[in-house]
């Protein structure tokens, strides 16, 4: 089982796949993940950057789906969906790890998601792409960083 700080970094994971398709950082984010999934299996490789060309795919051709007699959808659904998926495969990685091997991949996902991030940052008052499986509070500004937790933890 997982602790939270992993767990968190593999949802983070989902959510960084699902902010990057189509935009400038989504080439070197797709090849060092699907590098660091296959596990230096050349098959394993190929099968996951077939996975995250399809999640591209799909959520590009759900943000020019329309409605019809509506606007132009903004694939909040697929989002989701790809978000949860990416998410789900990071945890199976990280789980299937020894604790050592673990912290190493854990390090090149934060530092993977750090280039990512700083590729599709948007202009301060800008909105950036996100996914939400829960409640959630959505704050706007120039690399904020806010938590949020909606439990009973004080």
């Amino acid at each position: 089982m997982l602790d939270e700080a992993m767990v968190a970094l593999a949802a983070s994971v989902g959510s960084g796949v699902v902010q990057a398709a189509g935009t400038d950082a989504w080439l070197a984010l797709r090849n060092r993940l699907a590098r660091l999934l296959g596990r230096g299996d050349r098959q394993q490789e190929t099968v996951q950057l077939e996975r995250l060309d399809r999640t591209a795919a799909e959520l590009s051709a759900a943000e020019t789906e329309q409605d019809p007699g509506g606007p132009v959808g903004d694939g909040g659904e697929e989002r989701a969906r790809h978000g949860a998926a990416w998410r789900t495969r990071t945890e199976d990685l990280l789980e299937q790890l020894e604790p050592a091997e673990r912290a190493a991949v854990a390090a090149e996902l934060r530092a993977l998601l750090a280039e990512a991030g700083d590729a599709v940052r948007p202009a301060a008052g800008g909105v950036a792409r996100n996914v939400f499986l829960g409640p959630a509070a959505v704050q706007s500004g120039d690399g904020n960083v806010q938590v949020n937790r909606f439990d009973s933890r004080p």
